[in-house]
């Protein structure tokens, strides 16, 4: 990877949109390394904060790390930096081919996150921008009458960081993207521009809390509402213990670590167990999250008893 040259846009936020397929029985590890990185780059100018979402085969193959800065410019200097470089060259073995980087402006509606996305990206052959524009204008109105869609972004290149066009989807769900995507109409604007573009690819993201709540055949995804409350549920016990018997004893006094980054690594590992305890956590509640008849009075149970829970870890840690 050839370090990228300064970008010209500042004056507002951006954010590097990072896709990397990791070698199978290298999950552990990559998970380690992303710590690693995720201290660097939050120590460069003009950071503000960074997402990573795991892969959820087969709808995402993917991780993805969403890295936001204050300008493009800051954007650039992480990119090209010789700490981020040395890193990914670490990194390397645990891939499988090469990083997709996009750097994609905060400033308009489209941008990730969102309930699942596709990022696209085209090459285009020389002298033929014209022709791809107005095909994009095509696809951008045929694809916005599709139902479930809710936004659409598109990018020119960026000289020294991305060289593509990049287009971003944003669908309430997945069974939405997925009958876009293989829509016939799709398919026939999809040929019409084989004669002008080199390379098409798209990559599907989902992002959130749905990568941990992948829905079985033949079920939807739960509603927000309910991954919301699950996700506090573990979160809660998970922070205070953390800080509880390590933030505070190993990590402040013992290591000597000050509070700002005994807390990220606090919230790093926080993170990593809840990839670990969501999933199986929402086998127990599958009667709520995905119940075979949608009825308010399950709604309500599910609601009810989540509230007792909570409940009973304030009661709990209250005598701590």
């Amino acid at each position: 990877m050839s370090p990228p040259r300064p970008v010209a846009r500042t004056g507002s936020g951006v954010t590097i949109v990072t896709q990397t397929r990791v070698r199978a029985n290298a999950t552990d590890a990559f998970a380690r390394f992303q710590a690693t990185i995720s201290a660097a780059v939050a120590e460069q100018p003009g950071f503000i904060e960074q997402s990573v979402l795991p892969p959820n085969p087969p709808v995402q193959a993917d991780w993805v790390i969403l890295q936001r800065f204050t300008t493009a410019d800051h954007a650039a200097v992480w990119l090209r930096s010789e700490h981020r470089l040395a890193l990914l060259a670490e990194a390397q073995p645990l891939l499988v081919g090469a990083d997709d980087v996009h750097l994609v402006r905060d400033d308009a509606a489209g941008a990730l996150p969102a309930p699942v996305s596709a990022v696209i990206t085209t090459r285009i052959k020389p002298g033929r921008e014209a022709e791809f524009r107005r095909w994009e204008h095509r696809i951008a109105a045929a694809q916005a009458r599709f139902p479930g869609f809710q936004g659409y972004r598109f990018e020119p290149p960026i000289p020294g960081v991305q060289e593509d066009w990049l287009a971003i989807l944003r669908f309430a769900t997945d069974e939405a993207l997925q009958g876009w995507m293989n829509s016939p109409e799709r398919q026939d604007l999809l040929a019409e521009a084989a004669d002008f573009t080199d390379r098409m690819q798209a990559r599907v993201v989902r992002a959130g809390f749905a990568q941990w709540f992948a829905p079985e055949p033949g079920q939807r995804m739960p509603p927000a509402w309910k991954q919301n409350m699950v996700v506090l549920l573990l979160l809660y016990p998970v922070v205070f213990l953390f800080g509880l018997w390590v933030q505070t004893p190993l990590l402040m006094r013992a290591a000597g670590l000050p509070f700002w980054l005994a807390l990220f690594v606090g919230n790093v590992a926080s993170v990593l167990l809840l990839n670990w305890l969501v999933p199986r956590t929402n086998h127990l509640f599958d009667w709520w999250l995905n119940p075979a008849v949608p009825r308010r009075h399950v709604d309500a149970a599910g609601a009810a008893s989540m509230l007792a829970l909570y409940g009973a870890c304030l009661l709990a840690f209250s005598l701590v």
